[in-house]
């Protein structure tokens, strides 16, 4: 049959049927229905996670000690009031090679190069979560880093079609997305463009639950798949419209000027605390990406040259430098969530933070045994644990992201490369 294609511009989707043989056969299959999404729930439980491009120097983060008593190692040291509120982890992984271009795998444990015949793809941990409890938020989820930067723009987040989610690239722009309504023209426009959009897609699911009735069961599976992603864009499309005559809440300050990746990053921490705090969203992601430039700490190095370090004792006091700053301001940012009051409990109670990276030595272009810290979200934390990185007992960072999950409100029992839940 005709391949049909419709095109819904404005939310960035396309839709395509699939090819059903079976038609020719006039099989009969079973119907198909667009399931309802199941909501989030009471307890508004968050998550974010950070991602760093490069990596860290870890043999100046994992102290020896394992268990409540570890040691202050160098990196750790902006963190160290923070102790009780975090858990350092040593031996999580993905299991994965590919330097640089396996970081991308950092929140979903697997390669895009392997993603295609796997049903969630290379989806990210984030999107994942988003995709079944993000709606009852304006945002299902914000990704915010840069498109500058070695490989392209920020890769942190995918969806479970392989595509990767474009970020908010700047302070300013994240201020408009959570405090800048729209003109009265504008959301009048948007009416208009989403009845028509609804119209086509009552059209798509009119033919496709007809077909439904005509295929085999193996187009009928097939159909399903394709159902699946009108279900995605459905989703989109009725939390546009319960949004678009909802007053953004109002902002605590004036829009803030871009400026460059590293004076800009204590203000993206501070507006994602107030996108959770005004519950905007539970869900956001943040890249620090190989345009992190050195030059704006007064390091006069490429931030990517730095990382090859060649184990020249200067070159790494530089990186440690800057690997500083952005792990002391993650710390300010837990300590700021931590004072943000939620209900009868702090933000960062509710909140699971995650922060690390894809690659432990970019000197050596390392994918394993990856720089893990989890702050908040009501676990029991204060130790340094180091899990077992080999053999059958072997623990991969996508179990971790299993708990997270469940905590999130997510029934699901497997994740990414996952074995189980991490315990």
């Amino acid at each position: 049959m005709n391949r049909r294609r419709f095109l819904l511009q404005s939310i960035g989707t396309s839709l395509a049927l699939p090819g059903l043989p079976s038609l020719m056969a006039k099989s009969v299959g079973g119907n198909s229905a667009v399931q309802a999404a199941k909501g989030a729930g009471a307890g508004a439980a968050r998550f974010v996670a950070i991602g760093n491009l490069l990596g860290y120097q870890v043999k100046s983060l994992f102290p020896s000690t394992t268990g409540r008593n570890y040691e202050k190692t160098t990196l750790l040291e902006p963190l160290w009031e923070n102790r009780p509120q975090m858990t350092v982890f040593k031996g999580l992984d993905h299991g994965v090679k590919g330097g640089h271009f396996a970081v991308h795998s950092f929140l979903s444990g697997v390669l895009n190069s392997e993603a295609q015949n796997r049903p969630d793809g290379n989806v990210s941990i984030d999107q994942f979560i988003a995709d079944e409890v993000g709606f009852q938020t304006r945002f299902p989820s914000l990704t915010v880093g840069s498109e500058g930067g070695i490989h392209g723009g920020c890769q942190i987040a995918w969806t479970k079609s392989g595509v990767r989610v474009p970020p908010i690239t700047g302070p300013a722009e994240l201020f408009e997305r959570l405090f800048i309504s729209d003109s009265k023209e504008r959301q009048a426009r948007r009416k208009e463009e989403n009845k028509v959009q609804a119209s086509i897609l009552d059209s798509v699911l009119g033919e496709a639950n007809r077909l439904s009735r005509q295929v085999n069961k193996e187009d009928k599976d097939k159909l399903d798949e394709y159902l699946t992603s009108v279900r995605d864009v459905e989703k989109r499309l009725e939390l546009r419209k319960r949004w678009a005559s909802q007053p953004k809440p109002q902002a605590p300050f004036e829009k803030p000027a871009n400026r460059n990746p590293v004076q800009d990053l204590p203000m993206l921490y501070e507006l994602i605390a107030l996108a959770l705090q005004t519950d905007s969203t539970r869900i956001a992601t943040l890249e620090i990406g190989g345009d992190f430039l050195p030059q704006d700490l007064g390091i006069d190095k490429s931030y990517h040259g730095l990382s090859h370090h060649s184990n020249d004792p200067e070159t790494i006091a530089h990186l440690i430098t800057l690997e500083k700053y952005q792990i002391e301001h993650f710390g300010k940012f837990i300590t700021r969530l931590s004072k943000m009051q939620d209900g009868e409990r702090s933000l960062l109670d509710s909140t699971s933070v995650l922060f690390g990276s894809g690659m432990s030595d970019a000197n050596s272009h390392k994918n394993s045994d990856l720089p893990i810290i989890l702050a908040g979200g009501g676990y029991k934390h204060g130790e340094f644990r180091e899990v077992p990185r080999e053999g059958i007992n072997k623990v991969p960072l996508c179990n971790l992201f299993v708990d997270i999950a469940q905590r999130m409100g997510v029934e699901t029992d497997s994740f990414g490369s996952s074995t189980g839940r991490f315990s």
